[in-house]
């Protein structure tokens, strides 16, 4: 016997039996009309299936209850507008009643009590509207256009436990009313109350309003890291694994990731980061001593378990000011159910605290990211293994399940974000490592640009566009896209620290601290990668001493990272202490020998003049050489004009660079050159301007056209090679080929 989960739909004409003794045949005809007309186009239109009609009544199987839901609002809609032009009496009004639930399938027939449940809910519609199961509303309620007034739990024959009924509301106005009717019972109602319960409600008022006000006592008060926000506060505590198999912390943590997204692209809720929150998960604090270090009031807590195809889930809503539990609730469903739980916990968090909705985040939120819950599964993998990015190891994890999510599901609009900000993080620190650079920036631009095709709400994709325009020199749409960014996602903190960094290289040092300041509050225990980012913001703009604090972290996590040594470089010299600026330049030389002002220079470019040249004012004064490993050729020595312009016409080059790599360099009369090594083959163009030599080459170095000039050799340890060819990026020794 065949078992499986249907959205069912009932629907029965109102008094049939007393409109037929008028009018048999008349009322048979408009029944087959209305069938005929309105009822089978629209089940068709949403896929469904007439599993029979039964007299004056009909059965539907959906495989999608919001399916099933759009078919019984255009209906009824239809219907309505029908029913205008028809004098009551001969008027044939629909009840339709929808349930999510486990039917039997016998040959094309359906039965068992997901069918029953069903048609008692026709039973407690009105006529003309639509009633439905808990389940079912639990499905579709943010994901059209109508209302819902709740009926409470309601015994229905043939079922033992009270089922949880919904009546539809066609008309939004109506519903915007009756919703508010609930929140604002009437006057005889609220006389009725008992004057200790109103006592009650006006304590629980004023804390609602003014949750600050429990944290006037100084013991309470000295525990909060940080103010509360004039807005509902929530930290997603990491879901814990409990099943037995550890392979599933995936699923738990994409779990917690995705219910802080889903909740960060709600204005009205401040929501706490992912990374400080799994910060002080590995902590095993106690819910008040977590709330009070992220400085939030509400705490989200939860396990996950996974067996076979069933998934256990546990969530609870703590108020951490007062320790008391504001919802609680557990799941146990199939695996396929996740994204129904996921936007089942959302709904009941923003329900829980009140929070109003705007058209536009309801329809984000009513947005599932993929259908494939394989492709889902590899994305949680990219997204666990993309936390700590910074080796060739862990981008090429994260890309490999970020591509195969892709295989699965090309519309999975994350997945392309997710290779977008790998590719970025690539191209802008010009790492050679899986891509060229021209390789990586139009990986980026073109998985940006798919992401936002997709869903054009993508707030990583915009922030990735943002990174791309600003490194291109394009400000103004990079603050576009950044703002996009920060729109679609208010309490992401990576939106809002790159918007500062946009803001602070367009000259906007004060809403560029503002934004920084916003996005490390949403992220109180910031991964380094984002101490860095922001120790970089607060550079720009000349707060040092924010701008030490962060790098000196990033630093001690990061230490061969060469962006942290480089700015603590130049920010200690400028702080007046040549002593740990002297150690930082030690470091960054020795790890990064060819580390050099004219490389920065060009790396750089897109930054704002002034801040530019105060940068490399700073590191001069540091001692960062003007070339790579400290070279400083000779004027006498600098081949210059004609001769210059012989040394790259027809010739070829062979030699070595100074960290001992030997190369081959070919250039014709038409200004095109080749160059080779052991893990280099790459073509470009070369010209002379003056007396420098520009080479530029397609996918490195940002693709710029970059200078140097070439010297004849003096080095001692080098007397094999006739000339020197000194660039911001390398010092070759050379001679000409035959």
């Amino acid at each position: 016997m065949e078992r499986r989960l249907a959205a069912v739909l009932i629907a029965d004409v109102v008094g049939y039996g007393r409109l037929s003794q008028v009018d048999e045949e008349g009322t048979r005809l408009r029944f087959q009309a209305d069938l005929r007309e309105i009822v089978e186009p629209s089940i068709a239109e949403h896929s469904g299936r007439l599993v029979k009609t039964m007299g004056d009544g009909l059965l539907v199987e959906f495989h999608s209850v919001v399916d099933a839901m759009r078919c019984a609002v255009d209906v009824q809609r239809l219907k309505a507008r029908h029913n205008a032009e028809i004098p009551d009496d001969r008027r044939l009004d629909f009840r339709i009643g929808i349930n999510l639930g486990d039917i039997i399938v016998e040959g094309d027939d359906i039965h068992g009590d997901g069918v029953n449940l069903a048609d008692r809910m026709q039973s407690l519609a009105e006529p003309g509207g639509i009633a439905i199961t808990g389940p079912a509303y639990d499905q579709v309620r943010s994901k059209l256009d109508v209302g819902f007034i709740s009926l409470g739990e309601q015994k229905v024959k043939s079922l033992a436990e009270p089922v949880r009924v919904y009546r539809v509301v066609l008309s939004p106005l109506a519903a915007k009313r009756a919703a508010k009717a609930r929140r604002y019972p009437g006057h005889r109602s609220i006389v009725a109350m008992a004057a200790g319960a109103l006592l009650l409600v006006l304590a629980g008022a004023a804390l609602w309003w003014q949750p600050w006000a429990l944290l006037e006592s100084p013991s309470v008060a000295g525990r909060f890291a940080y103010p509360l926000p004039d807005k509902p506060s929530v930290a997603v505590l990491p879901f814990i694994n409990v099943s037995s198999d550890v392979e599933h912390d995936h699923l738990a943590e994409g779990l917690t990731d995705d219910l802080i997204t889903e909740l960060s692209k709600v204005s009205g809720l401040f929501v706490i980061a992912r990374h400080s929150v799994f910060a002080v998960g590995d902590d095993g604090g106690k819910i008040q001593d977590v709330a009070a270090e992220l400085g939030v009031h509400y705490v989200l807590e939860g396990t996950l378990q996974r067996a076979g195809s069933r998934l256990r889930i546990n969530v609870k809503l703590i108020d951490a000011l007062t320790g008391l539990s504001l919802w609680a609730e557990r799941y146990d469903r199939e695996y396929a159910d996740l994204f129904a739980v996921q936007d089942d916990v959302i709904s009941k968090i923003i329900a829980a605290l009140a929070i109003r909705l705007s058209e536009g985040e309801r329809t984000q939120l009513a947005q599932i990211p993929t259908e494939n819950l394989e492709a889902y599964d590899y994305y949680m993998r990219a997204e666990q293994a993309g936390l700590t990015y910074g080796d060739v190891a862990t981008y090429r994890e994260a890309l490999s399940y970020y591509q195969k999510a892709i295989d699965l599901d090309p519309n999975f609009a994350d997945a392309h974000a997710g290779i977008a900000r790998i590719a970025v993080d690539v191209w802008r620190n010009d790492y050679n490592i899986l891509w060229s650079a021209a390789v990586a920036r139009k990986i980026a631009y073109d998985a940006a640009g798919q992401a936002l095709k997709i869903d054009p709400n993508n707030a990583r994709a915009h922030t990735v566009l943002a990174l791309l325009q600003l490194v291109d020199g394009r400000q103004t749409e990079a603050l576009i896209s950044a703002n996009r960014a920060v729109q679609a996602q208010p309490s992401d903190a990576e939106a809002n620290g790159n918007l500062a960094l946009v803001l602070a290289h367009i000259g906007n040092h004060d809403q560029a601290t503002t934004e920084m300041e916003k996005a490390l509050r949403f992220d109180p225990s910031p991964s380094p990668g984002f101490q860095l980012l922001a120790g970089i913001v607060f550079y720009i703009i000349g707060d040092d001493d924010r701008s030490i604090s962060l790098m000196e972290a990033a630093r001690d996590a990061l230490p061969n990272a060469e962006a942290a040594r480089e700015f603590l470089t130049a920010a200690y010299i400028e702080d007046g202490d040549r002593k740990r600026s002297l150690q930082e330049k030690t470091k960054l030389l020795a790890l990064f020998p060819e580390s050099n002002l004219t490389y920065y220079s060009y790396l750089y470019d897109y930054w704002r003049k002034d801040d530019l040249n105060l940068h490399l004012s700073r590191l001069q004064k540091a001692g960062i050489p003007e070339w790579p490993f400290g070279f400083q050729g000779e004027k006498a020595d600098q081949v210059t004009g004609e001769q210059l312009r012989d040394l790259i016409s027809d010739k070829s080059w062979t030699g070595k660079h100074r960290n001992g790599t030997q190369f081959v360099q070919f250039f014709d009369k038409a200004g095109n050159t080749a160059y080779r090594s052991a893990n280099t083959n790459i073509t470009g163009t070369v010209e002379i301007r003056g007396d420098w030599l520009c080479e530029k080459f397609p996918g490195y170095f940002l693709d710029r056209m970059v200078c140097g000039n070439v010297y004849r050799n003096r080095a001692a340890d080098e007397p094999g090679a006739t000339y020197v060819h000194v660039t911001p990026q390398a010092l070759k020794f050379f001679s000409i080929g035959g």
